[in-house]
C-alpha cells in the first residue's frame, strides 16, 4: 500500500506473516486531539508512515458526538483552535462550525487519507521481541477483526465514555412516566415544543443548552445540587476586531488574540489563588447585574468551593441570564429525593413537575479509551504506572498519550505535546534507537506515588469518581502532570530526553518491578 504524504511518498509494508498492516504510528482517534497529532506529524516527521483509526464514522470526537440543541465550546476559539490554524469566526462557536474548522485542517494535510473510520481498536500488545505495538481492530461495518502493528502507538482518542453519560442512579426513575434523556445521547426525534423541561445540573453543558430550548419550551427549571462560577461576555473579541480593521493578516491575528486571551486567563487564575474572594464578587457582581438585585444569587450562584477549583462556565451573550430574567427559567438549589410520575420530589418537599428530565450531570472518565493492554503478556493497569510529564507511563515502551489542559483550552496542550513527541521521534531516529521507555531511576525508586490531580486544585465531579484509575504522579521532575500551560510552554521544549528517565537502545529497561508501585503504596 502506497500513501502519498506531502512531497515524499511513504510504503505501508504488510507483516510478512499475516495480513497485519504496518506503520511507523498509529494515532488512535481523530478529534481534536487526533487531528493535531497528524499535523505535526506531517510537518516535523515527514518521513514517518502513520494512519489513525476512528471508531466513529466520522472526525471531530466530542463535536461528532454532542448533538445536543446548541451544543458550543466552552473556551474561546482562539485558543481552542490550533496553533498552526487561525480561527476566522466569533471567540465562542457551535458545533457545526467547530466541525468545519476541522475538516478544513484535515484538507489542508490530506490527512483524511490516513483516517480508517469505523474501525474501533479492541487490544494493544507490546512485544519486546518484535519492537512494536500489535493492535486487533474490529471493523464496525462489517465485524471483521484486522490488525495493524506500529512502532509507535499515539493514544488520542480523548477522556470519557462516548458511547453514553453519567447518570445518577435516582430512586424512581422507572416511575416517571414523561422521558428522561442525557445530553450526551441526545435523541433526534426529542420534540421539547411547550414541553415542561427540567434539567439536572448547572455545568457548562447545562448553561449551553437551557437557553438554546428556552424559546420553545414551555419552562425549563435548572435543578441544581450545588451552583456553578459562571462569567459572560459579548461573543466577539474587540482586539480581533481592530487588527482585522487594520487588514493584517489572519495569521498575525490569531497569535496576537491567542497572547491576550492567554494573558487575561493567566491574571484570573492567579488571582484565584491570590484573591479568591476578591473574583468570586467581581464574577458574583456580573451575574447580579443581568438577573436582578432581588433574585436569590447567593443560594444560586454561588458555589462553595473557590472559582477555578472547577472550570468556571462561560455564558456568551449573557444568553443563560437572560433566560432566567425573563422568567423562561428558573432555578432551584436542592437534592433530589426522587423521582415521582410527574416530575422530581426534592429533600426540602417540593415537586418539580416536568415532561422531560434532562440529566446534564456529566460524563464517565475513560483511561486510554478503556482499550485492554498488554506488554509482553503481561496486562497493564495504568492506576500502577507513574506519569513521565503526563505524556508516557512507565513501563509502556514507545507509546505516548494527550491529555489536554482543564483550565486553559485542551488544544494548548495539544500543541506542545506534538512538539514532545515528534522531538522524541526524530532524538530515537538520530541516535539509532527503536524503543523508548520511561523508567524510574535508582534515584526515583522510593518515590511516593501522588494522584493524577490534586482535588484541591481542581475537582470536577468525573475525576472525583474515577481518579483511581488514572496513573499516578510522582514528587519531582519529569513524574509530573503539570497541567499548567504558563509552566510547560517553556518545560517541554527544554524537556532533556538524555537525563536518564527515558531508556533507549531498544530495551526495554524497565523489568515489570521497576515501574509497578510497590504493594502499600
Amino acid at each position: 500500500m502506497v500513501l502519498r504524504d506531502m512531497n515524499n511518498i511513504v510504503t505501508l509494508q504488510p507483516n510478512t506473516s499475516d495480513d497485519t498492516e504496518h506503520v511507523d504510528v498509529l494515532i488512535v482517534g481523530a478529534g481534536i486531539s487526533g487531528i493535531g497529532a497528524a499535523h505535526h506529524l506531517k510537518e516535523q516527521c515527514p518521513g514517518k508512515s502513520f494512519l489513525m483509526l476512528e471508531s466513529k464514522e466520522s472526525y471531530g470526537g466530542t463535536w461528532h458526538t454532542h448533538t445536543y440543541p446548541g451544543v458550543r465550546s466552552d473556551s474561546d476559539l482562539y485558543t481552542f483552535g490550533y496553533r498552526f490554524k487561525p480561527w476566522t469566526g466569533n471567540p465562542v462557536a457551535e458545533a457545526d462550525k467547530i466541525l468545519d474548522y476541522l475538516e478544513e485542517a484535515i484538507e489542508d494535510d490530506q490527512i483524511d487519507e490516513h483516517i480508517r473510520y469505523q474501525h474501533e481498536v479492541l487490544r494493544a500488545s507490546w512485544s519486546s521481541d518484535q519492537r512494536r505495538w500489535l493492535l486487533e481492530v474490529r471493523r464496525k461495518e462489517t465485524g471483521e477483526i484486522v490488525r495493524f502493528s506500529c512502532n509507535f502507538l499515539w493514544m488520542c482518542q480523548g477522556y470519557y465514555h462516548h458511547a453514553e453519560g453519567f447518570t445518577p442512579d435516582f430512586e424512581g426513575m422507572d416511575s416517571f412516566k414523561g422521558r428522561i434523556v442525557h445530553p450526551q445521547t441526545w435523541p433526534e426525534d426529542l420534540d421539547y415544543t411547550n414541553k415542561r423541561v427540567v434539567v439536572i445540573g448547572s455545568g457548562a453543558t447545562a448553561a449551553t443548552l437551557i437557553p438554546n430550548m428556552a424559546d420553545d419550551a414551555a419552562h425549563i427549571t435548572i435543578l441544581q445540587r450545588s451552583p456553578t462560577y459562571f462569567h459572560t461576555g459579548e461573543n466577539r473579541n474587540e482586539l480581533a476586531d481592530t487588527l482585522r480593521e487594520l487588514d493584517l493578516p489572519e495569521e498575525w491575528v490569531h497569535e496576537t488574540v491567542r497572547r491576550q486571551l492567554l494573558a487575561e486567563q493567566k491574571e484570573i487564575m492567579e488571582l484565584s489563588e491570590s484573591n479568591p474572594e476578591l473574583l468570586k464578587e467581581e464574577l458574583l457582581k456580573v451575574v447580579r447585574s443581568y438577573v436582578g438585585e432581588d433574585f436569590d444569587v447567593d443560594t444560586h450562584f454561588t458555589p462553595g468551593y473557590r472559582p477555578w477549583q472547577q472550570r468556571l462556565a462561560y455564558v456568551p451573550d449573557a444568553d443563560l441570564f437572560k433566560g432566567i430574567a425573563s422568567g423562561k427559567v428558573s432555578v432551584v438549589t436542592d437534592h433530589i429525593d426522587r423521582f415521582t410520575e410527574n416530575g422530581i420530589l426534592t429533600k426540602s418537599g417540593e415537586e418539580l413537575e416536568a415532561d422531560i428530565i434532562v440529566t446534564a450531570t456529566g460524563f464517565n472518565l475513560s483511561v486510554m479509551g478503556d482499550i485492554p493492554f498488554e506488554v509482553d503478556g503481561a496486562p497493564v493497569d495504568f492506576a500502577k504506572t507513574f506519569t513521565y510529564r503526563g505524556i508516557m507511563n512507565t513501563g509502556l515502551p514507545n507509546m505516548a498519550f494527550m491529555y489536554g489542559y482543564l483550565r486553559t483550552s485542551w488544544t494548548m496542550r495539544v500543541d506542545l505535546v506534538c512538539d514532545f513527541v515528534c522531538r522524541l521521534l526524530n532524538h530515537m531516529d538520530s541516535n539509532g534507537a527503536q524503543v523508548c521507555t520511561p523508567a524510574l531511576r535508582e534515584e526515583d525508586a522510593n518515590m511516593a506515588p501522588r494522584p493524577w490531580l490534586d482535588l484541591e486544585e481542581f475537582n470536577p465531579g468525573y475525576m472525583q469518581r474515577s481518579l483511581h484509575l488514572m496513573p499516578k504522579q510522582g514528587d519531582h521532575e519529569p513524574w509530573l502532570f503539570t497541567n499548567d500551560y504558563y509552566t510547560e510552554k517553556d518545560q517541554l521544549p527544554a524537556a532533556d530526553l538524555g537525563d536518564g528517565t527515558l531508556v533507549f537502545e531498544g530495551s526495554t529497561a524497565a523489568t515489570s518491578s521497576d515501574w509497578i508501585l510497590k504493594p502499600g503504596a
